[in-house]
């Protein structure tokens, strides 16, 4: 019986295909592989990465999942929710052991500056776009640096200000002397 086979492997139906077509003993059903580009794991880079719409102070902004999550995690941790403070504290130490140190652009602190709302006097230091007088001191006045003076006139274009609000940006710019002012400025400097 060595060239023959038995009428139950020559039985064709559910899941029963033709002898001929059957994948011989060792012989993957799948040669090629998994294509390139599918997923191997759970989809958390697609789930996370997609756009959401939220709503914060009133204004609408759109920020991926991942940092609406984050930015949710972090307001009911301030809220006082102890869970969401012992997440949130987990997320930060984690993203401090995986960040990379050779990065000179890579953020070395997280700074949290309550402030009042309306108040961009400590927005402004962060952001770079101004400098406080006094470092010591907690209410001290801000001075813009001059790339966005020059920034924001540009916008403004051929419009001139008024002499009077002149004055006020010029009292308001740290060194004014460094500012390309434009050809419509008359207040000296």
């Amino acid at each position: 019986m060595t060239g023959e086979t038995s009428p139950r492997e020559a039985a064709v139906g559910y899941r029963r295909p033709p002898a001929a077509t059957r994948f011989t003993k060792g012989q993957s059903g799948n040669p090629r592989g998994r294509p390139k580009g599918k997923a191997n794991g759970l989809p958390y880079e697609s789930v996370l990465g997609q756009i959401v719409t939220i709503t914060e102070n009133g204004q609408t902004k759109r920020v991926t999942a991942a940092e609406a999550f984050l930015l949710k995690l972090m307001k009911d941790a301030f809220a006082g929710d102890a869970a969401a403070m012992r997440d949130m504290l987990s997320t930060i130490e984690a993203a401090k052991s995986t960040r990379y140190t050779t990065d000179p652009n890579a953020i070395s602190q997280i700074v949290i500056s309550p402030m009042r709302p309306g108040s961009v006097t400590s927005a402004l230091k962060h952001l770079r776009m101004g400098t406080k007088l006094c470092a010591f001191t907690e209410r001290a006045r801000v001075l813009l640096e001059p790339w966005i003076v020059e920034a924001a006139l540009a916008r403004l274009g051929d419009q001139p200000m008024t002499v009077e609000d002149q004055r006020t940006v010029l009292a308001a710019t740290r060194t004014p002397w460094k500012v390309k002012w434009p050809a419509w400025w008359v207040v000296e400097v």
